[in-house]
């Protein structure tokens, strides 16, 4: 018999309450500017706004397209779908009562839940009835971990569910984690978790502990992303599980077990790291990309702990962040250490975005980090606290004169108009000649026209050195250090765009041209002003052709 578990009355993340029953975000929202030259990223609000052409405000031809689409089609759209979504589409019409049991199951344990009234007890049982009602294959499969501490018998016998043979996506995680709030250790994964090594693209293992005996034999040809959240791991193990991905793309790793790692992969993108906790466990220290040839993005998802990060080889490297001002960075013999330039000896060209986190704004600092990446374009500061009086007219002026100031757009964080910051935005401003946009992320206090018009004067933006730059406030918050960020939050993932696109912003009014022919606003026409007016580098990671790839759905 199972051991009794806490009750698991989850609450839905609170983003998506925010938005009222039936209120969908749009993918992406224009900024509005002003007739001078600062905006705001904040949506206006118009409930008596006329929807689009095509959205639903005018009268349509009655016919059903999408019941005539073939039996294939319908099951790809329905395996995109929530599990309860999905189920429901039996109810439509008799020409869709078979096709959700013919489709690949996508079976999330926190779809279940919507209504916040279900116990843990009857959750579980929940999952054990659609897995026996369900032909299969499995498409995707997500349970919370505390399942393999407090159900392990039942966990094996899901996964040994042939309704998910050829499964695709394996995740044992739950968001909002409220596990983090329970006691109990990391408990093995049952050896049934790895039948599905041949066939899974997307893995997140949570609040488990992967054995070595376990690790050893394990080969995953087509893993394209990896999360490890809270794992223990064996150095060891980490490192032969690593190089047993020849395909993985995606790399998250914030787990215990281990002090250091070192990263030799021919096929890794993007890797975010951060440090786990578990009483007196080894904690990550260090991080060494030794060679890794495609690697694009570096990510520190964690403050306020220490870290020592060594590059070799990753020629393609162009995002860095976000590292805190006591962590150390070394390329090749350049060293980095508290955000100051120890010993610059060769300058890294290839880096384009960075974002830090300094214990207070410094323009210093931030022009010796310029220096050592001569070819920045985006700079993100999470932290904008003042200490530094940020005066630059005398002490920088052979820097102004010698050096050409690449940034196209400057985020800052907390800003509040006090003086060592209006100096420090103004550097930019006044200097930047290829700067297109500094936003500034102000306090709900301060996000009104008369603070806008009054720092507009104070950062001289009628003197800026770039005639198109723009000014523009928000109240938007970048998040990667919250806890849960998974592999969703590196470029190329589900969720956590914010380094592909050129705004922080998750809400977009847009204004969509209908193409020759067309009569209504279509998903095609939309996702085309997507890839042009937001998604900054990259679009192949995110737009395939005129649709979108599967794992951002």
């Amino acid at each position: 018999m199972d051991a009794a578990a806490p009750s698991a009355k989850k609450r839905r993340s609170s983003a998506a309450e925010s938005h009222g029953p039936g209120k969908l975000s749009a993918p992406a929202l224009a900024t509005t500017e002003a007739p001078s030259t600062y905006s705001t990223a904040e949506p206006e609000e118009s409930p008596n706004q006329e929807p689009p052409p095509g959205a639903g405000g005018e009268e349509q031809d009655g016919v059903d397209h999408i019941s005539g689409l073939p039996d294939a089609v319908l099951g790809d759209i329905v395996s995109l779908l929530s599990t309860k979504e999905a189920a429901r589409t039996q109810t439509l019409a008799s020409r869709w009562r078979h096709v959700w049991r013919a489709a690949p199951l996508n079976l999330d344990h926190d779809d279940l839940n919507l209504d916040d009234d279900l116990e843990d007890k009857a959750l579980a049982g929940l999952v054990s009835h659609i897995l026996a009602v369900h032909p299969g294959p499995g498409r995707r499969f997500c349970i919370p971990p505390h399942h393999l501490h407090y159900r392990p018998a039942a966990v094996d016998a899901w996964l040994q569910s042939s309704a998910l043979d050829n499964l695709q996506e394996l995740d044992f995680w739950e968001y909002p984690p409220y596990w983090y709030h329970l006691t109990f250790p990391p408990s093995p994964p049952p050896a049934s978790t790895f039948r599905f090594t041949a066939t899974l693209r997307v893995a997140t293992f949570g609040k488990c502990h992967l054995l070595d005996s376990s690790v050893e034999a394990l080969h995953f040809p087509q893993l394209r992303q990896l999360a490890l959240e809270d794992v223990e791991i064996s150095e060891g193990s980490l490192h032969t599980m690593i190089s047993r991905c020849p395909a993985l793309e995606c790399l998250l790793l914030r787990s215990f077990g281990f002090c250091r790692i070192q990263i030799s992969s021919n096929s890794l993108r993007s890797i975010g790291v951060g440090v786990g906790f578990w009483h007196n466990k080894p904690q990550l220290r260090e991080v060494v990309i030794v060679d890794a040839p495609c690697l694009e993005r570096l990510l520190y998802l964690q403050e306020p702990v220490d870290i020592h990060v060594s590059v070799i080889s990753a020629p393609k490297l162009a995002t860095l962040g976000c590292f805190p001002h006591h962590c150390k960075l070394v390329f090749g013999t350049t060293v980095i250490q508290g955000l100051r330039i120890d010993n610059l000896v060769t300058v890294v060209p290839n880096v384009k975005i960075l974002a830090v986190s300094p214990s207070h704004i410094n323009l210093d600092t931030v022009i010796d980090l310029m220096k050592c990446f001569p070819c920045l374009e985006k700079l993100y500061i999470q932290s904008c606290i003042s200490g530094e009086s940020n005066l630059w007219r005398r002490k920088h002026s052979h820097f102004i004169r010698s050096c050409n100031i690449r940034l196209k757009t400057i985020v800052l964080q907390s800003y509040r108009g006090i003086r060592s910051q209006v100096n420090f935005a103004s550097f930019f401003v006044l200097n930047a000649r290829e700067l297109e946009l500094m936003r500034l992320v102000v306090d709900h206090r301060d996000y009104n026209e008369r603070f806008f018009v009054e720092q507009h004067g104070m950062l001289q933006m009628e003197k800026r050195a770039a005639r198109g730059a723009r000014l523009e406030f928000t109240k938007d918050m970048c998040r990667h250090g919250r806890i849960h960020v998974k592999h969703d939050d590196l470029p190329g993932g589900r969720g956590g765009l914010e380094l592909l696109l050129e705004s922080a912003t998750k809400t977009h009014k847009v204004e969509v041209h209908l193409n020759d022919g067309e009569a209504k606003v279509t998903v095609r026409g939309l996702l085309s002003w997507v890839k042009a007016n937001l998604i900054n580098e990259r679009p192949e990671m995110v737009v395939k052709g005129d649709s979108v790839y599967a794992f951002l759905s």
